[in-house]
């Protein structure tokens, strides 16, 4: 069934990605939905840091025998939109309506595989995701957006504004690294890196209540939101000794906590030395280029907890329900609202230190 009151249209636009730097925006069949599949109608997609180093030709999309990236696709994973089309059994299948504000998670899993089947379906083997893969998990850069019968989507309430419900996919990978950190009230906390999903996560660090929470970044408009969302401590390593910083709020021993949300290998060797021993390390970045580290320090020096942090797995809709009661926002980090015709502009506005977050919407 599709809503009556939003006629769909036979041909739509959409950003597609055929290789690095080649981007277009093309006139594409709609997709009409099937037994158990919904079509969103985009209102808002958001364009990330890996979407940003997917353009530029980063290695994990594009090389070795089987590339990540299956183009031609549709970008796009950070979108929300409204159902507009629901197929035979979908309204059951999803417990959606149409007219409702829905979201789909990044991850589009096979519900087959060993991670799948017990539960771990972000690590799903197949690994699937919206704007990477084409046919499966076309994305949201896009008038319309079909998803699949194994597709994880969640209803947006009325109290979510629309800017905060395009970060919902950001936020949610916050909350994930945030838990991914094991945060305790008496230890100290350090973000590297105050991109969108670094203020994401020092929001969420800063419900935690932690001793202190210290944010570190090059752009100072950026650590003046951290400051506003919590932080403790902002520095900037131009300009401030980052080192005798943290020592000196630690009693020399270093941060119980590190969350590498940078991107660039230096957030990793810069982590390695902050923390103290027996401290918990979390890298989430998706990184353009290798790096390499003297792993000595993980062993035998520090003895340190690595753990990775990989999507939203479980957290949609604690975001969903932490923006509708107000307890976080997307006010200040989304910083620009262009047209799908202005995507080149987009990506480069979010390929720099000129906004923070930037939503492309049909």
């Amino acid at each position: 069934m599709s809503a009556n009151d939003t006629p769909m249209k036979a041909t739509m636009q959409a950003v597609v990605c055929h290789a690095p730097y080649d981007y277009r925006l093309e006139t594409r069949d709609t997709p009409r939905a099937g037994p158990n599949e919904l079509i969103l109608k985009i209102v808002a997609c958001g364009i990330c840091a890996s979407d940003c180093k997917c353009r530029s030709g980063a290695a994990m999309f594009w090389e070795g025998d089987d590339p990540w990236v299956k183009a031609p696709v549709a970008a796009g994973h950070e979108f929300f939109g409204e159902v507009v089309e629901l197929g035979d059994g979908a309204a059951e299948h999803f417990g959606l309506t149409l007219g409702d504000r829905a979201i789909a998670e990044q991850i589009v899993p096979c519900n087959s595989c060993r991670y799948c089947q017990t539960g771990h379906y972000w690590m799903c083997e197949v690994h699937n995701i919206h704007g990477f893969q084409r046919v499966v998990a076309e994305g949201g850069m896009a008038e319309y957006l079909k998803i699949g019968t194994t597709g994880r989507v969640h209803r947006i309430p009325d109290e979510v504004d629309d800017d905060d419900a395009a970060f919902i996919e950001p936020m949610s990978c916050a909350i994930h690294a945030v838990n991914r950190g094991d945060i305790q009230l008496d230890d100290v906390v350090v973000i590297a890196g105050a991109g969108a999903i670094g203020l994401g996560m020092v929001q969420i660090a800063h419900l935690k209540t932690p001793r202190k929470l210290i944010v570190i970044d090059m752009v100072d408009e950026r650590l003046e939101l951290a400051r506003q969302f919590g932080a403790d401590i902002v520095l900037n390593p131009a300009r401030d000794d980052v080192e005798a910083t943290v020592r000196a709020a630690t009693d020399g021993y270093g941060c119980d906590v590190y969350i590498e949300a940078t991107g660039v290998p230096a957030g990793v060797t810069q982590g390695l030395s902050l923390i103290r021993k027996l401290g918990r390390f979390v890298e989430f970045s998706v990184f353009g280029k290798e790096t390499s580290v003297d792993w000595s320090i993980i062993g035998d020096r520090k003895e340190l907890d690595v753990r990775g942090a990989h999507l939203a797995p479980y957290t949609y809709p604690i975001a969903i329900d932490l923006f509708a009661r107000g307890r976080i926002t997307s006010k200040g980090i989304v910083t620009h609202r262009l047209s799908l015709d202005d995507f080149e502009h987009g990506f480069e506005l979010a390929d720099s230190t000129d906004s923070i977050k930037v939503l492309l919407a049909p």
